[in-house]
């Protein structure tokens, strides 16, 4: 690219710092939004799961839920699998723009893919048995 073509379109785009790079901001957005949507998974596991029926419980008559809650599973089903789609979305974009010896790939997309993919893997194994 010579000097005048750089000057006819502006700022050499691999010049440009990250934070002012819009095509970064929106990985990192998603990026973000993939983890709140783990953490988000995580709360409907808490309410999902079965109550815990202690004996002071059992010795009041109090009733516990012994059984895990329909309607919360299969928003955490749907989550889950928004959250694995989002971070290989944010993979894949990832990988189409790294354009410095220096940008790392992003290990925590592995790990929350890994987390997404395993997670749908055991609920979809506890409603099989």
């Amino acid at each position: 690219m010579t000097t005048k073509q750089v000057q006819k379109f502006g700022h050499e785009r691999r010049k440009k710092s990250r934070e002012q790079d819009t095509y970064y901001k929106v990985v990192v957005s998603l990026n973000s939004l993939a983890w709140l949507s783990l953490l988000i998974c995580l709360i409907l596991f808490h309410f999902a799961r079965p109550e815990m029926v202690s004996g002071v419980q059992q010795f009041w008559g109090i009733e516990g839920r012994t059984s895990w809650s329909a309607e919360y599973i299969d928003a955490l089903v749907m989550l889950l699998q928004a959250c694995l789609v989002t971070s290989l979305v944010t993979m894949f974009l990832r990988s189409r723009r790294s354009r410095r010896k220096s940008d790392r790939y992003g290990v925590n997309l592995f790990i929350l893919a890994g987390i997404s993919s395993l997670s749908l893997v055991t609920l979809n194994a506890a409603a099989l048995s």
